[in-house]
């Protein structure tokens, strides 16, 4: 928090003076009188700037998470469920954050609802940390005059989306260890290892496999050509980087990512996960479907699936039904079309698009867990192929000297 400096009277009409951190002059004044002292005098202290750097390289360093969102916003619903005013409730949650980005936020947010701001508004402030499904369902909250039901249904999604990125993240925790040991063995045995073996090998001035000569070239074509392999790694990935950028680019990518083999079905299995809670929650919460449907494409990253949602909002801006529009758009699995329609025709569209997330959510733990049960025996069968033939190639003639003295 910012470090202010300020003069004033005690209650004994004595001048005092000292510093003290606050998220603003409104917000420290208001701590001073607390404490006893009125002030005459407050502003930043010159410290300030560094405090503020420090401050920032802090928040570079620490990110909010989604967990820590989730948590944060759960604690506001209870406070508020349990009478506390708004101001009030976030300045518990900031002081129980204090030492993260989040605290810090939420206590310039509290100062903003103090001068006047409504709480949506204050959040807008920090789109960084509160996205628009965030912001939008608080003004919804607030308008209705259901805020605290609202945090805790925001708490319910931050939550779910959180262990989503859990479960894909510890899956992919194998496959990158793996590859990262791998990597490195395989550097250290032909940049370190063979080498050696081969140069004693060629000294011996034997006839040589097919197997030892095609690792000897291999070998010294890396060692000799490493720079111009990394050089073209370094530009194709440069080239592509700059491809995927512009709007064709990644809008072909995109669809060859959701045609791919195995990978392509369980990026469209997250992505409808996502999209369906997300329109779920705002429906539940009050959100008109058109602006539900905004803020879910945005939280959608693949471009195919984004101009999807895009043609099926104007669909139903004209006056057409949810299901058909996405049935049109031949890009979204047919369950969730399927329930969709079952949900406009019995009026509960919130809780099919819940039950559509719920099962999609449990089918991709079931692909995740199905490509790891494949993935992990390929990649250990890669690295013996690998490291077998090397060491084929570096025993073989050994062997046959091995023969021709005895």
């Amino acid at each position: 928090m910012p470090l202010f400096e300020y003069t004033g009277l005690d209650k004994l009409g004595r001048k005092v003076s000292g510093r003290i951190d606050g998220p603003g002059s409104g917000l420290v004044c208001q701590q001073l009188r607390e404490r006893g002292i009125f002030p005459t005098e407050v502003h930043e202290s010159s410290l300030a700037g560094v405090r503020h750097r420090w401050s920032d390289l802090r928040s570079l360093l620490r990110r909010c998470s989604t967990a820590e969102l989730a948590s944060a916003t759960r604690q506001l619903a209870t406070l508020l469920v349990a009478g506390l005013s708004l101001d009030t409730a976030l300045g518990s949650v900031a002081e129980q954050s204090d030492q993260s980005m989040l605290g810090q936020i939420l206590a310039n947010v509290r100062e903003d609802v103090i001068q006047g701001n409504s709480l949506h508004e204050s959040l807008a402030k920090h789109r960084t940390v509160f996205p628009d499904l965030f912001i939008n369902m608080v003004q919804v909250g607030e308008n209705s005059g259901t805020l605290d039901k609202t945090l805790h249904r925001l708490a319910d999604f931050l939550e779910s989306q959180g262990r989503t990125r859990a479960r894909i993240q510890a899956a992919l925790a194998y496959p990158v260890l793996m590859t990262l040991v791998g990597s490195t063995v395989l550097t250290f045995l032909f940049v370190f290892v063979v080498p050696k073996i081969t140069r004693m090998l060629q000294e011996m001035k034997m006839a040589l496999p097919w197997p030892t000569l095609l690792l000897i070239n291999l070998v010294d074509l890396l060692l000799a050509w490493w720079w111009l392999l990394l050089l073209g790694l370094v530009l194709g990935f440069t080239g592509l980087r700059r491809y995927w950028r512009t709007e064709a680019g990644r809008l072909r990518i995109d669809r060859m990512l959701l045609k791919a083999p195995l990978f392509g079905r369980l990026l469209l299995l997250i992505a409808t996960t996502r999209f369906a809670r997300t329109l779920g929650t705002m429906l539940q919460s009050g959100v008109p479907l058109l602006k539900a449907l905004d803020v879910a494409r945005n939280l959608l990253v693949n471009r195919v699936l984004r101009r999807a949602v895009e043609t099926a909002k104007l669909r139903v801006q004209e006056g057409g039904s949810l299901a058909v529009a996405l049935r049109e758009t031949a890009v979204f699995p047919s369950m969730l079309v399927q329930l969709t329609a079952a949900g406009e025709q019995s009026g509960k569209l919130e809780e099919m698009l819940f039950r559509v997330a719920d099962t999609y959510e449990h089918q991709t733990d079931l692909s995740i867990s199905g490509m790891l049960s494949l993935l992990e025996p390929l990649m250990i069968l890669f690295m013996g192929v690998v490291v077998g033939f090397a060491v084929l190639a570096i025993l073989l003639p050994i062997f046959q000297a091995s023969q021709g003295f005895g």
